[in-house]
């Protein structure tokens, strides 16, 4: 009984060391995924095109291409979570854990993104203005493993995609 008494004195003592600590949680985690064979990937895109460490495990080039053109997105490469609610001023680890280079780029409305050919597979013809933009598509971009903090500035609802893969989408709301 003593034991279950100084649990319940120190807990508000730790959770208040808890609530000051910087870190980030997994709930403070944007996960950018794919699931990309890194054999078949970069046998037709090219060496480096997909960094899965482990080769043969991951889905293949043709089985891509199929999923995409049969359902006009691949539903293992996403951005996680899909919807979310934060406040102003929280910050978000984003980091890309699939093999594929991948953008994290806020845009107006979703759309199309910069490959032609993945805009044309997904049904997606009006390309998302943001991803016209070279600029914007270069330092918006993680290659496989890279992270970068996201703070959310102003309340609102703001919406993320993938410049490169556009069926990678989230809506975020934001509130004060």
């Amino acid at each position: 009984m003593r034991r279950v008494i100084l649990a319940h004195a120190l807990l508000p003592a730790l959770l208040g060391v808890a609530a000051c600590d910087n870190a980030f949680s997994s709930n403070d985690l944007i996960r950018l995924r794919d699931n990309c064979d890194p054999v078949s990937f970069n046998a037709v895109l090219g060496a480096g095109a997909c960094q899965h460490a482990s080769s043969g495990s991951g889905m293949t080039l043709a089985e891509f291409n199929a999923e995409l053109n049969a359902n006009h997105s691949v539903a293992a490469w996403s951005i996680s979570p899909p919807t979310m609610t934060v406040h102003v001023g929280d910050v978000f680890q984003v980091t890309n854990t699939g093999g594929e280079t991948h953008t994290f780029t806020e845009v107006d409305e979703f759309g199309g993104g910069a490959v032609n050919a993945l805009n044309a597979a997904s049904g997606l013809t009006k390309i998302a203005p943001e991803c016209a933009n070279a600029a914007v598509v270069d330092s918006t971009s993680l290659a496989s493993g890279q992270s970068r903090d996201e703070e959310f500035e102003e309340a609102g609802t703001e919406k993320y995609q993938c410049c490169i893969h556009p069926w990678m989408r989230q809506t975020v709301v934001v509130r004060r």
